[in-house]
C-alpha cells in the first residue's frame, strides 16, 4: 500500500505557436508522479532527464526544442525532485511509463537500476520505429544504458469497466488506452486516503476534453491527430474517459473516486501538485 504520492512536474514547456492560448495553451508541463510505499519508491512516467538537459537538440531534435521551447531547469528533472524530497534516487526501485515518447522517458538514464514497466507492443513500436512519426517521437539513446524492462501483455484484470493489468502489487495497475501511441497506457495508482489517480498520460492534452460536451484548442486537436497511431481508437479512449470522470470523478458520489489527469494539461497539474495524498 502506497504511503503517499507526489506530484512532479518534470519539464515546462511554452509552445512556439500558442498565439496566447488560442491555439494551444501557453504553458504545458509533464505531469509525473512519484509514490512512496514502504519497500519502494515508484516513478509514473520521467520527464526529461538529465542528459536531455546537457544536450537538448541532439537529443530530443531541433524541431521538437523549437516548437515546445521547453525551459530545460535542472531542479525539474525527476531525479532533482527526488532528493528534494529527501530521498536517495538509488530507492526509486520502479518506473512505470505510459508511452515511451521522449518527453515521458528522458529520465529513465538518471535511474539505471530501476526496473521500468512498459506495454510489450509499446517496447517493441520503439524499438522498430518503422514510421516517420515513429522515428521523430522514440529517441533510442534515452534507453541506450539498457534498463532492466518489465514487459506486459494482455489485460486481464477489470478496473471499473476498464481492461487493467497490475505492475506493482495491487496499487499501480496499466490501463490499456492505446490510440496515441502503439501501445500507450494509462497508470492507475491507488490513493492512500481512498480512491485512485489516474494518470491518462496523452490520451487527451487539454482538461475540458474529458468533460461534456468536450472542447479543445484547435492546435491541440490538430497535434493529436497528427500524431495519432490509431485514432478510432483514441477517440474511443477519450469517451471512455468522460464516461469514468462522470461516474467516478470527485464530486460524482461514487463508492470509487477517480481524479483523471493528462501528461500536459497545466491546469490539472496545478489544481493538485503541492499537496501530499
Amino acid at each position: 500500500m502506497s504511503t503517499a504520492v507526489h506530484h512532479l512536474n518534470c519539464a515546462t514547456m511554452a509552445p512556439a505557436l500558442a498565439a496566447g492560448g488560442r491555439v494551444t495553451p501557453v504553458r504545458m508541463v509533464a505531469h509525473c508522479l512519484l509514490v512512496e510505499a514502504p519497500d519502494r519508491l515508484v516513478l509514473v512516467d520521467t520527464g526529461f532527464g538529465t542528459a536531455d538537459l546537457a544536450s537538448p537538440r541532439k537529443r530530443m531534435g531541433l524541431g521538437f526544442v523549437s516548437a515546445m521551447r521547453p525551459a530545460l531547469d535542472p531542479a525539474e528533472t525527476a531525479v532533482s525532485q527526488v532528493r528534494g524530497l529527501g530521498h536517495d534516487p538509488a530507492d526509486v526501485t520502479d518506473i512505470v511509463l505510459t508511452h515511451l515518447d521522449l518527453d515521458h522517458a528522458g529520465g529513465l538514464g538518471d535511474f539505471p537500476a530501476a526496473r521500468v514497466h512498459v506495454y510489450a507492443d509499446e517496447l517493441a513500436a520503439a524499438r522498430a520505429r518503422r514510421t516517420l512519426n515513429e522515428k521523430g517521437r522514440y529517441v533510442p539513446a534515452q534507453w541506450a544504458h539498457g534498463p532492466r524492462w518489465t514487459t506486459h501483455a494482455a489485460a486481464g484484470e477489470e478496473w471499473l469497466g476498464f481492461a487493467a493489468v497490475t505492475a506493482l502489487a495491487d496499487d499501480v495497475l496499466l490501463v490499456p488506452l492505446h490510440g496515441h501511441t502503439r501501445g500507450h497506457c494509462g497508470v492507475a495508482v491507488r490513493r492512500p486516503s481512498g480512491g485512485w489517480f489516474l494518470h491518462a498520460g496523452d490520451s487527451y492534452f487539454f482538461h475540458d476534453e474529458v468533460r461534456t460536451p468536450p472542447a479543445c484548442p484547435s492546435g491541440l486537436r490538430i497535434f493529436q491527430s497528427l500524431m495519432q497511431m490509431d485514432g478510432k481508437a483514441r477517440v474511443a479512449n477519450q469517451e471512455r474517459l468522460r464516461h469514468l470522470h462522470a461516474d467516478h470523478g470527485p464530486g460524482s458520489g461514487a463508492a470509487e473516486v477517480v481524479t483523471v489527469f493528462s501528461a500536459h494539461d497545466a491546469t490539472e497539474y496545478d489544481a493538485l501538485a503541492g499537496g501530499t495524498d
